[in-house]
């Protein structure tokens, strides 16, 4: 188990190709703001369908 964790740790450190700081940190911006734009997509399709759901009850009663 220990030699299985030393070349894992071998494998990361020498063959592993890992992403830039500055790459990482900038993909990680836009994954945030993409994130928060589509939430506010479903939030405004959420709600348009509540009040049309809502409009449509408050007809037949």
């Amino acid at each position: 188990m220990i030699n299985y964790i030393k070349e894992s740790f071998g494998e990361l450190k020498n063959n592993v190709s890992w992403t830039p700081w500055a790459e990482a940190q900038s993909l990680t911006v836009l994954v945030a703001v993409f994130s928060i734009i589509f939430s506010l997509a479903i939030w405004g399709v959420d709600t348009v369908f509540s009040k049309v759901v809502e409009a449509y009850f408050s007809w037949i009663a």
